[in-house]
C-alpha cells in the first residue's frame, strides 16, 4: 500500500473515530471533513477569470475549478462553486467558515497567514507592473512617483505596496473594490490609470486583448499560490488537501493541468494586434452567421469563429496552395459532402465548416470526453480523421492514454516518419505535426474570443472618483 493511500485511510478513520469519543448525550460537533462527507458537498469560493473559473465549450472549467473538482472526487463528494466579485468578501466568508476553502489564485502573504491555513503551493507567479506603450516605461520603484497605480482591493498586491511604502513614501495607489484584473487592464489601456499591478499568469492570459500593454518590471519576485482554509476550524479538511496535493504532484497530474491551461495562451505583439484588428474589421461581418449555425449544430460560436480565424483570418476569398478555399478552408469533396456549391460564399462556408466539425466531433469514440473531445475533433478537422485514429493507436501501443489529447499529440508528428507511418492504416500524414500547432492556435484564439466577450460585457469600471471610501485597512 502506498504511503499516500495509507495516510488517506488513517486520516479518514481518525476522523470517524474522533466523532464518537464523547457520549451521544454531549452531541459533539463532528470534524469538518466528516460534515462534508455527510452533506456530500464541498463548497469552494473562487472568482471568475482566465486562471480560475469560467465557461468554455458550454461547460464549467478553469485551472482552479478543475483542481477543486479533482479534490472533490478525491473526497468522493460533489463540488459546489461560489463565485465572488469582491476579494474581501470572499476572504471574509472563508475566514468565517461560510465556505470550506478558497481556490482563487491566492498568494501566501504574512498578513493572510495569520488568518488562514494555506495548502502546499501549486504554482509560482510574480507581481508585475503593467503599463501602456507610449506612456513611458517605469524602470523601478522610483519611477512610480506621481503616476496613478490601480490594484484590486484586499489583494496581495495592495498588501505588498503598503510594505514598500515604508521605504518609498512617494508610492500612492488606488485600491479598486468589486473589480477584476480585466477591469484594471482596461483602465490602463484606456488611459484611466497609468499603471496596474497584477499576477504574471493573469496578465499573460489577457495579453491577447491588450497588445499595447506591457510588463515594466516585477515589484515582487516569485511567490506561491495556494488554497486558503479558515484557521478557526479543525484541520481535518486541510490535512486531506495536503494528501491530495502530494498525490497530484507525485503522479504528474498537477503539471499536466498547468500545461493544459497555460501552455497555449501566449500571443506575440503582431499576432495580438492583427487578431484584434480582424475582430473589428472582419469578424463583425460574420458573427451573426457563426452564432446562427452554432445554435443549429450545438457548438460554441466562438470555437467555430476560432477555427475560421486559424483557417483564413476570416477571409472568405482565401485560397491555399493545396486548393482548399473559403473562410473555413474547405476541400471540394468536403463542400460537396456538406451540400454547398460556393466555397467562397462566407455564409455557406461557415455553415459547411460547422457541420463538418460537428460530424467529426460526433464520430469520435464515446470514451473521449471533454475537453479532449473538442481538441481531437480540431485535429481531425486539420489532419483527417483517419490519421488521428492512427496516432491514437500508436499512443495505445506505447502504453499511453489514447483518449488524452496531450498524450496523442506526441504521436501525430511521428506520422511523418516511415518507421511509424508504415505501421498505420492511413500512412503518411503531411499535416501530422501541423495539426498539433493547429489545435494549440485554435485554443488560443478561442480563449481570446472568450475574454473579448467578457471584456465587451463590462459596462462600468469603478473608479476612485465615484467611490466614497476604500476598503478598510488599505493604504492609498
Amino acid at each position: 500500500m502506498s504511503i499516500i493511500r495509507w495516510l488517506r485511510q488513517t486520516v479518514a478513520q481518525g476522523v470517524v473515530a474522533g466523532s464518537f469519543i464523547l457520549t451521544p448525550a454531549c452531541q459533539p460537533t463532528p470534524p469538518l471533513l466528516e460534515q462534508i462527507k455527510q452533506q456530500g458537498e464541498l463548497v469552494v469560493a473562487t472568482q471568475t477569470g482566465p486562471t480560475t473559473y469560467y465557461r468554455e465549450l458550454d461547460r464549467e472549467t478553469g485551472f482552479e475549478f478543475e483542481l477543486a473538482r479533482s479534490f472533490a472526487d478525491f473526497l468522493d463528494v460533489e463540488l459546489r462553486v461560489v463565485t465572488y466579485d469582491d476579494l474581501g468578501t470572499l476572504l471574509q466568508d472563508v475566514r468565517r467558515g461560510k465556505v470550506h476553502l478558497a481556490a482563487a489564485g491566492l498568494t501566501i502573504t504574512p498578513e493572510r497567514s495569520s488568518q488562514f491555513r494555506f495548502s502546499s503551493p501549486y504554482q509560482q507567479v510574480t507581481q508585475d507592473i503593467v503599463y501602456r506603450l507610449g506612456t513611458g516605461r517605469p524602470d523601478g520603484l522610483a519611477d512610480l512617483a506621481g503616476r496613478r497605480i490601480v490594484v484590486l482591493a484586499n489583494s496581495s498586491h495592495a498588501e505588498h505596496l503598503a510594505r514598500l511604502q515604508n521605504e518609498h513614501p512617494q508610492l500612492q495607489w488606488d485600491a479598486i473594490p468589486n473589480a477584476t484584473a480585466l477591469h484594471l487592464l482596461q483602465m490602463v489601456n484606456e488611459g484611466k490609470a497609468d499603471l496596474a499591478v497584477m499576477d504574471s499568469n493573469v496578465f499573460l492570459s489577457y495579453r491577447s486583448l491588450f497588445p499595447e500593454l506591457r510588463k515594466a518590471f516585477e515589484i515582487k519576485k516569485s511567490q506561491p499560490l495556494a488554497w486558503a482554509f479558515s484557521a478557526t476550524q479543525d484541520a481535518s479538511l486541510f490535512t486531506m488537501a495536503e494528501l491530495f496535493f502530494s498525490q497530484e504532484h507525485e503522479s504528474g497530474a498537477l503539471e499536466a493541468m498547468r500545461v493544459r491551461f497555460f501552455g497555449h495562451r501566449d500571443f506575440d505583439y503582431v499576432g495580438a494586434r492583427t487578431f484584434l484588428t480582424h475582430m473589428d474589421s472582419r469578424l463583425t461581418k460574420y458573427e451573426d452567421d457563426f452564432r446562427t449555425v452554432a445554435r443549429e449544430v450545438g457548438v460554441d460560436w466562438r470555437l467555430l469563429a476560432a477555427i475560421g480565424y486559424q483557417e483564413s483570418l476570416w477571409n472568405p476569398n482565401a485560397i491555399s496552395p493545396t486548393g482548399v478555399r473559403g473562410l473555413m478552408q474547405l476541400t471540394e469533396l468536403t463542400a460537396s459532402e456538406m451540400g454547398i456549391s460556393d466555397r467562397r460564399d462566407a455564409t455557406q462556408s461557415i455553415y459547411a465548416g460547422a457541420r463538418y466539425f460537428k460530424k467529426l466531433y460526433a464520430r469520435l469514440p464515446q470514451e473521449i470526453t471533454e475537453p479532449h473531445r473538442a481538441w481531437f475533433a480540431l485535429a481531425a478537422y486539420n489532419a483527417g480523421y483517419g490519421h488521428l485514429m492512427d496516432a491514437r493507436r500508436l499512443a495505445r501501443q506505447a502504453g499511453r492514454d489514447q483518449n488524452d489529447w496531450f498524450a496523442v499529440r506526441e504521436y501525430l508528428p511521428l506520422l511523418l516518419q516511415p518507421e511509424y507511418y508504415s505501421r498505420t492504416r492511413h500512412g503518411y500524414a503531411r499535416a501530422g505535426a501541423e495539426s498539433v500547432i493547429y489545435v494549440r492556435n485554435v485554443r488560443r484564439y478561442y480563449d481570446a474570443l472568450v475574454w473579448a466577450t467578457e471584456r465587451n460585457e463590462i459596462r462600468h469600471v469603478p473608479t476612485p472618483q465615484n467611490l466614497l471610501a476604500f476598503q478598510a485597512g488599505l493604504v492609498h
